[in-house]
């Protein structure tokens, strides 16, 4: 029997002991991994970065009970338990083929794009969680977000000649005069329960696909600055990811699902529609975090440093005030509308792009009915369909106050509606166009005919009895949609 080594020999000497045998060593700045068959092992380095120590054998165990206690929330099967190796606390996960993960399958090839559908279980995903996590009321977390913005600044400022004076100092001051005018929406946001305890680390390269669904793993444990925060900055990782790596309708999508789960999950519908005014900000601080990351990295000095210099340009683009919308896309059963939506929409206002508010989605959360299942005829009365729109055009103001563009998916076959959708827009002050999907009968009966799980409940019959209603061409643009 070997007996335990001391703890001042340790993690150096049982790192050595688990890689007999092993399959792949990962190291990182704070941790090793080792793989083993069908187990990987993780075990802390003896560190101290001040903003994390793992000096010791009980600070090392305590951050690994941290860290597999935070993961079990999203990836139990992931994360097993910690067992204690010759005096020393391990992590030990179960070993997942990380070709899976969503940053390497981007790598993989240039023309690699995100399954949408995969994109929306991931919105939903990242909802539930969110819903179900931990709200902070320590003050001390109210204002994490200017502590990453100071962060940011003090780290940028070390690659200040590599990175370019001029760019460095002007996205220092858009990013202070954006936590300025926003102070109080952040403030606002603690008030009401939106800070939690999230994921902090919520990118591509921690999010694994596994079984055709996502699964969220390697949170922060380490850091409550980082990890006790506003949901939608969590958020904003992930959208901030796939929008500069090019995948503007993935992020659109995630955003999308993310705010319609979000409602029916939440107590206040219109919180979640207001806080999404703090969405530039949240995403230009994610990306200033991965400008000074690339900026540091010990790879291939010119491309990371090429790489610092994007995120620096993406931070300040998202910073950059751009006009909201509102349209409307409307047309009868089977006519595109809420392809067209989703078509337009990465391109529509802001990044990462238009909310678009879906009649018969809206209809069914007001029905407290799933997405895929059928609503009574009682839900489709003049008072209900009345209901519908006024709720639509509800959510539809809140969003375009806090900055987003809006695309109104619905029928629209009242036209009295329509001229409400406009008259909305001239009292917000924001542009507003009206797209008709103009399709033949027979083509609209074929697609209804093919449709699988969609939220729309129109049969056959009831897109075959639909007829024209006579537009009111001051509003409506005609488009064909094949």
């Amino acid at each position: 029997m070997t007996a335990p080594l001391s703890p001042d020999v340790l993690p150096d000497a049982l790192i050595a002991h688990l890689s007999e045998g092993a399959d792949d060593i990962i190291t990182t700045s704070c941790a090793v991994v080792i793989l083993k068959g069908k187990r990987a092992y993780k075990v802390k380095k003896s560190v101290d970065y001040g903003f994390l120590d793992f000096t010791s054998v009980e600070k090392r165990r305590k951050a690994l009970l941290r860290e597999l206690r935070y993961n079990q929330r999203m990836a139990a099967d992931i994360y097993l338990g910690v067992e204690e190796i010759r005096g020393e606390s391990v992590l030990v996960m179960r070993r997942f083929d990380t070709a899976g993960v969503l940053a390497e399958q981007s790598q993989s090839r240039a023309d690699w794009a995100p399954d949408l559908d995969l994109m929306h279980d991931l919105g939903q995903i990242v909802a539930q969680f969110h819903a179900g996590s931990e709200i902070c009321r320590d003050a001390e977390h109210e204002f994490n977000i200017k502590y990453v913005i100071d962060s940011n600044k003090k780290n940028i400022e070390i690659f200040r000649d590599e990175l370019g004076a001029e760019a460095v100092d002007a996205y220092d001051r858009a990013i202070q005069a954006a936590y300025a005018e926003l102070v109080g929406d952040v403030k606002r946001r603690f008030s009401e329960g939106y800070v939690r305890h999230c994921h902090g680390d919520l990118h591509l390269g921690n999010i694994l696909i596994e079984n055709d669904r996502p699964v969220l793993f390697d949170c922060i444990e380490f850091n409550e600055r980082l990890s006790q925060i506003d949901v939608l900055y969590d958020l904003a990782f992930l959208l901030m990811d796939l929008w500069v790596r090019g995948h503007d309708a993935a992020a659109n999508t995630v955003l999308n699902i993310y705010v319609e789960k979000a409602a029916r999950l939440e107590d206040d519908i219109h919180s979640v529609y207001a806080g999404l005014k703090l969405l530039p900000l949240y995403m230009s601080v994610r990306a200033g975090v991965r400008c000074h990351v690339n900026a540091n990295y010990g790879g291939t000095p010119n491309y990371a440093m090429e790489k610092a210099k994007m995120y620096l340009q993406a931070a300040q683009a998202f910073l950059e005030m751009k006009p909201a919308e509102l349209l409307a896309v409307g047309g009868l059963s089977g006519s595109g509308k809420s392809t067209h939506s989703r078509h337009i929409a990465p391109q529509t206002g802001r990044a990462p792009g238009a909310l678009v508010l879906r009649s018969d989605e809206m209809r069914k959360r007001l029905w407290a009915c799933p997405e895929f299942e059928t609503l009574p005829k009682e839900a489709y009365t003049p008072e209900e369909n009345a209901r519908v729109y006024t709720h639509m055009f509800d959510l539809a103001r809140t969003a375009v106050q806090s900055g987003q563009s809006v695309i109104l998916d619905a029928t629209f076959r009242n036209q009295d509606r329509a001229r409400e959708a406009q008259a909305l827009a001239e009292t917000q002050g924001v542009a507003f166009r009206a797209l008709w999907m103009d399709v033949p009968a027979d083509e609209r009966l074929r697609r209804v005919l093919q449709r699988r799980n969609d939220v729309s409940d129109a049969t056959p019959d009831i897109a075959g009895a639909q007829t024209d209603p006579q537009l009111d061409s001051t509003i409506w643009t005609l488009t064909p949609n094949p």
